[in-house]
């Protein structure tokens, strides 16, 4: 079983690098897995993963990246909800990798 260290203690997760328990995510464990993708954590990528947990908890699915341009274009407006904006935040995939630093399983169908 792989694990990350975070704050002196091990953490599981998946061979993509996914949480395996859901209930151990905190911010400190999400900004330490982007800075593995040489990622560093703004206020925008924040809100994009701070959205996808309550989109989470509300629909117990992570959606894929079609559904979630959609839900935030609804949620936080035109300029944030756009393909572009996103990639430019999460370049390995909006979905995929946003799900991964908010502690959540990888979207169905992303590769």
């Amino acid at each position: 079983m792989a694990t990350i260290e975070v704050g002196g203690k091990s953490i599981a997760v998946d061979e993509e690098g996914y949480l395996e328990n859901r209930a151990d995510w905190t911010m400190e464990i999400g900004e330490a897995m982007a800075k593995l993708d040489d990622c560093e954590l703004t206020d925008n990528h924040m809100e994009v993963i701070n959205f996808l947990r309550e989109y989470y908890e509300e629909y117990q699915i992570a959606p894929a990246v079609r559904v979630l341009t959609k839900a935030i274009g609804k949620k936080l407006g035109p300029d944030k909800g756009n393909s572009k904006y996103l990639y430019e935040l999460f370049p390995y995939g909006p979905a995929k990798q946003a799900c991964k630093y908010a502690g959540l399983p990888k979207p169905t169908g992303c590769v």
